[in-house]
């Protein structure tokens, strides 16, 4: 996982934390307010042996130690009442029996009366109002003590009795906010684990440990095409972990470690996996975005657990994909430098963890990465990764053996030719070739066939070149002609020029950003090495399309369609120019190679022969530019053809266009299609 995904799942659980602690924090409260509403009524609170046994409309009773007292509301001699004292909304009361010793407690709440009773003078009770200010002396609203029998009475009969021992309730409402700091605290720890622990991290708690673990995989060689080459060298390795003894004998010592370095999808995870598998050991896979933390510290400890995971259950293979995620070039772009950052010691605790390594350790690493040119120069020395092989895309022969082993579970029609198949994905990745055939697939089974043909591939080729077809898409008469126009100009010129790409496709059918596409794939063998005349060809033949738009509507109806075309020109002849020394300009290389750090991004050349460079790239393609021009319009009756074909069609393929070559007339199924338009 990356760091900005690792970063967004931080943000993601910290958002969920914080909604958690507002959901806690409110309960907390509503329960806190429960208790403190429970607290609100009255209660009578009777000595530790006292019982109240009965209450009626006018009569008390309660027994302490077997006597039994009774308390008449209506007879003041029978009791006095008196203020005994108010806590924030409770006011509490105490109730003197007649030949009973002990006073009786009633609490009472303010809210219960509108007006706050405060205390007694003499025999009236003083009312204050909520802003404390006495109400008296208006003598309509002193209550004697005969209408506080009246309040006592309405105290006892909504009372809820209790000993003089404990208050629960009391105890529950001090220790709310600390339940739910608590609560807050456990489902913190809670999250922070889960979340860790599904991206693959440590917990709060196991900071630095690996969560890597050992896995046995079954995939074998035999599953690995189209590296036939690589499969032979790793299998030195697959020999070294069954049989260390035998290399420690003769001396050898084996590499510590491999690195699989090429474009993306082209099987280094794949046979790292067959090397496992084949060796029969314990296979440990990461990846190297893996070991970085904002923590300092916690990379080169993680390093250092996987590291003695792997020799306990040795023989076994460590292997880290994206190494150059966690072991790029350090110091190059440091002006202050220093060395000391996250990174460097993640680097270092990886290169002291394999200088560790002793012969018969059993132990091996593989890692894989697209870019070998950012790896520090340490990580490459003998000793370390000392063995480097480039995994690289299949030629064709490769294409058919990825084609044939991701055939095997699918019902794939007898009618295809898996040859013609590897012939038209020129490029093409094994993790490509296999979605080709994966998009094909379901394409059959959304037409419920039974098995998928040719047609279905087609359609799989170019929904991974460029996207699902946009049949939906409203394009106006004249934009289809002038895309086909603009395609067609780009199968005329590649007919009529030599040693260029063969056509295998037209469409006009919008696909992603495109409106149309050509298809062109290698004459014969794929080449190696391209002459200079190889790339002017294949730039005469990129700019036919922008040719034929100006031939046939004016230089001021070009359209936005060459955009795409002109960047690759401009790539190309700029390749030429300034990288292969190709132009009279000279043999001096004006470009750093790929993958050198250039910190202050200064120029490597004059402003003299920044100006020769940009005349000569214009000049080349204005020459191949006038060369497109002349063979479209030469050729105009056949570009015709083919793009009337093309309007019939929409898609057209490499036997239809060599027919229009051949014969200079439509091929069948253009005349079939134009027959049926006219019927309509």
């Amino acid at each position: 996982m990356s760091s900005e995904d690792i970063s967004d799942n931080r943000k993601k659980l910290t958002k969920r934390i914080i909604i958690w602690t507002l959901v806690l924090g409110a309960l907390g409260g509503i329960i806190a307010a429960i208790v403190v509403t429970a607290t609100k009524k009255s209660a009578i609170a009777l000595g530790p042996n006292t019982t109240l046994t009965s209450k009626t409309e006018n009569v008390i009773e309660f027994t302490d130690n077997n006597t039994t007292y009774t308390v008449d509301l209506n007879d003041p001699n029978s009791y006095v009442a008196a203020y005994y004292g108010a806590v924030k909304e409770q006011i509490y009361l105490q109730l003197h029996v007649k030949n009973y010793s002990l006073p009786i407690e009633i609490m009472v709440s303010k809210q219960s009366f509108g007006t706050s009773l405060q205390y007694t003078i003499a025999d009236k009770l003083i009312v204050v109002d909520n802003d404390n200010a006495v109400l008296n002396p208006d003598p309509n609203i002193n209550t004697t003590l005969q209408s506080l029998a009246d309040l006592l009475l309405k105290a006892f009969h909504n009372a809820t009795t209790a000993s003089a021992g404990f208050n629960w309730l009391g105890l529950l409402s001090a220790l709310m906010p600390l339940i739910v700091i608590l609560i807050l605290f456990f489902l913190y720890s809670f999250l922070i684990k889960r979340q860790m622990g599904g991206m693959g991290q440590d917990s709060i708690f196991g900071m630095g440990k690996s969560n890597t673990k050992p896995v046995k995989t079954n995939v074998k060689f035999s599953d690995v095409a189209g590296i036939d080459e690589v499969k032979t060298e790793l299998s030195e390795l697959v020999d070294y972990v069954k049989n260390p003894s035998k290399y420690s004998a003769m001396g050898a010592r084996a590499p510590k470690g491999v690195i699989l370095y090429g474009p993306p999808g082209t099987g280094k995870t794949l046979i790292a996996k067959a090397v496992a598998g084949e060796a029969n050991c314990a296979f440990y896979a990461i990846a190297g975005s893996s070991f970085d933390d904002m923590l300092v510290g916690v990379g080169a400890k993680r390093v250092r657990d996987l590291f003695q995971k792997a020799r306990k259950t040795a023989p076994s293979i460590i292997f880290i994909d994206e190494i150059d995620s966690v072991a790029s070039k350090r110091g190059k772009n440091d002006i202050i430098g220093g060395g000391s950052g996250v990174a460097d010691q993640t680097i270092n605790q990886l290169l002291a963890e394999m200088d560790g390594f002793t012969t018969d350790s059993g132990v091996i690493v593989i890692a894989a990465t697209n870019r070998i040119d950012v790896l520090d120069e340490a990580i490459l020395r003998p000793g370390r990764f000392d063995r480097q092989i480039q995994v690289t895309l299949p030629d064709i022969k490769g294409r058919e053996e990825i084609l044939k082993i991701h055939s095997k579970n699918k019902n794939i029609s007898s009618s295809v030719n898996l040859t013609e198949v590897a012939r038209r994905t020129p490029g093409f990745s094994g993790a490509q070739l296999e979605n080709v055939l994966n998009e094909a697939t379901l394409l059959a089974v959304r037409e419920n066939k039974k098995v998928v043909s040719m047609k279905d591939i087609d359609e799989g080729i170019d929904r991974v070149i460029g996207g699902p077809a946009r049949h939906g898409r409203i394009i106006s008469e004249h934009e289809r002609k002038q895309i086909a126009y603009h395609e067609a100009g780009h199968a005329l010129v590649g007919l009529f020029t030599d040693n260029t790409e063969v056509v295998q496709k037209i469409t006009i059918i919008p696909r992603g950003d495109a409106a149309g596409y050509t298809l062109q794939t290698p004459q014969e063998k794929e080449k190696v090495i391209q002459t200079k005349s190889d790339i002017l060809n294949q730039v005469r033949m990129t700019l036919g399309g922008r040719a034929s738009e100006e031939i046939i509507f004016g230089q001021d109806n070009i359209s936005s369609g060459a955009a795409n075309d002109l960047y690759k020109v401009t790539n190309m002849v700029r390749a030429m120019v300034m990288q292969l020394g190709m132009t009279s300009v000279g043999l001096t290389q004006f470009v750093p190679s790929e993958g050198t750090v250039n910190p202050y991004q200064q120029k490597l050349y004059s402003e003299s022969t920044a100006i020769e460079i940009d005349k000569m790239i214009e000049s080349i393609i204005q020459k191949e530019y006038k060369l497109a021009k002349d063979i479209i319009v030469k050729n105009k009756v056949e570009l015709e053809l083919i793009v009337e074909t093309l309007l019939l069609l929409e898609t057209i393929v490499k036997e239809q266009i060599d027919y229009i070559h051949e014969n200079l007339q439509l091929p069948p199924e253009a005349i079939e299609a134009k027959n049926k338009l006219n019927e309509k």
